[in-house]
């Protein structure tokens, strides 16, 4: 564990992740926080409301289920349904692998250059279990996590226009 006075010590690899994946986070967080104004419009509530409904349900998962079982309910135009739709299984999508570094430990050897995640699930089989998988985060690792963030942005982009267009209490 890296001492908080030492931080500014840093190796910049292991400083770049934990830059990305703080923005992953930060970029999650504001657009799921979008799931809000969608339920309001949805479920022809007020937002405040809708804030009630949206912090009640306390998974990501429950939320998106939500919205989507609003959404297919037969009083909601069809053009809107299949836009929504598409937004919650991006969701979905993304989530996974931003899930995946939340719920992981981290590993750098000493000088910070090759770095690794663990992650933190079981693997059960019929007689036994695994525990620890580890991946490389490499060039490749982080370039994916980057592509995660500007996925997240454009599901942003798109739900704003989607609560615009729908007139969805903002």
């Amino acid at each position: 564990m890296t001492d908080p006075a030492k931080s500014g010590d840093l190796p910049p690899r292991f400083r770049e992740i934990l830059l990305l994946v703080g923005q992953m986070n930060y970029s999650w967080t504001n657009t799921e926080s979008l799931l809000i104004h969608v339920i309001a419009g949805l479920a022809e509530t007020d937002k405040e409301t809708a804030i009630v409904i949206f912090l009640t349900l306390n998974t990501t998962r429950a939320r998106l289920d939500l919205v989507d079982r609003l959404a297919k309910m037969n009083r909601i135009d069809e053009s809107a349904r299949d836009e929504i739709l598409a937004i919650t299984r991006d969701m979905v999508r993304v989530l996974k692998h931003k899930n995946r570094y939340n719920h992981c430990l981290y590993s750098f050897d000493a000088d910070g250059t090759q770095a690794k995640t663990i992650m933190m699930r079981i693997a059960e089989t019929k007689d036994s279990i695994k525990i620890g998988k580890t991946q490389d985060l490499n060039a490749a690792e982080v370039d994916k996590i980057k592509q995660s963030i500007n996925t997240i942005e454009a599901i942003n982009q798109r739900t704003w226009a989607l609560i615009l267009k729908n007139d969805f209490p903002t």
